[in-house]
C-alpha cells in the first residue's frame, strides 16, 4: 500500500470524467488499498480515484466512527432517489471549506466491490451523502459547483491567493 497525493482545488485534473473499470484486477484491488490508505491518512471518510489523479471509476468511503466499515464501489451508479436534505459537506481537494449542499436523502447504489462482485444496497443518511458527494468526482464536479456562484467565486479566490503565495 501506498500513500497517494490528492489533488486539490483549482487543479484542472479534478475536471476529468472518470472511465469504467474494464476488469477488477490485482492493479484496481492495488489502488483500492492505496486509496483506503490515503483517505485514512488525509483524514477523511471517502475518496475518489479523480482525486489522486486516476481517472477510473472507483471511490471508498467509511463513514464509521473507528474507520472499520470500508466500502468499496467499483463503477457506481444511483439506481433511485428519494427525497432531499441539504448538509454541511468538505472535501479532500478542497481543504479547509466547508458548505451546505443539497443531496438525496436516500439512494439505490449498484456497483462491483473489491472482488468483482455486483452488489446493490440502499444508503441513508452520511452514507448516501458521502457516496453522492463522491460519485460527482467521477463525473469531473466539486461539491462547490452545487454552490451559488457568489459562494464559488469567493472560494476561488481564497484558492488562488494561496497558489499565489505558494509560488
Amino acid at each position: 500500500m501506498a500513500l497517494r497525493e490528492i489533488l486539490h482545488y483549482p487543479d484542472p485534473r479534478l475536471r476529468t470524467k472518470a472511465k469504467p473499470v474494464v476488469a477488477v484486477d490485482e492493479v484496481i484491488r492495488t489502488l483500492v488499498d492505496d486509496m483506503f490508505e490515503t483517505m485514512y491518512a488525509a483524514p477523511g471518510i471517502g475518496l475518489a480515484a479523480t482525486q489522486i489523479n486516476v481517472h477510473q471509476r472507483v471511490i471508498v468511503v467509511d463513514v464509521s466512527r473507528d474507520q472499520d466499515q470500508p466500502l468499496c464501489l467499483i463503477n457506481p451508479e444511483i439506481v433511485s432517489t428519494e427525497g432531499s436534505e441539504s448538509t454541511e459537506e468538505g472535501c479532500l481537494s478542497v481543504p479547509d471549506v466547508f458548505e451546505t449542499v443539497n443531496r438525496a436523502e436516500a439512494i439505490r447504489v449498484r456497483a462491483l466491490d473489491r472482488n468483482g462482485a455486483l452488489k446493490e444496497f440502499d444508503a441513508t443518511g452520511l452514507m448516501a451523502v458521502c457516496i453522492q458527494h463522491e460519485m460527482d468526482h467521477l463525473e469531473g464536479k466539486l461539491f462547490v459547483d452545487r454552490l451559488s456562484e457568489l459562494k464559488r467565486l469567493r472560494i476561488r479566490k481564497k484558492f488562488d491567493k494561496l497558489q499565489r503565495r505558494a509560488v
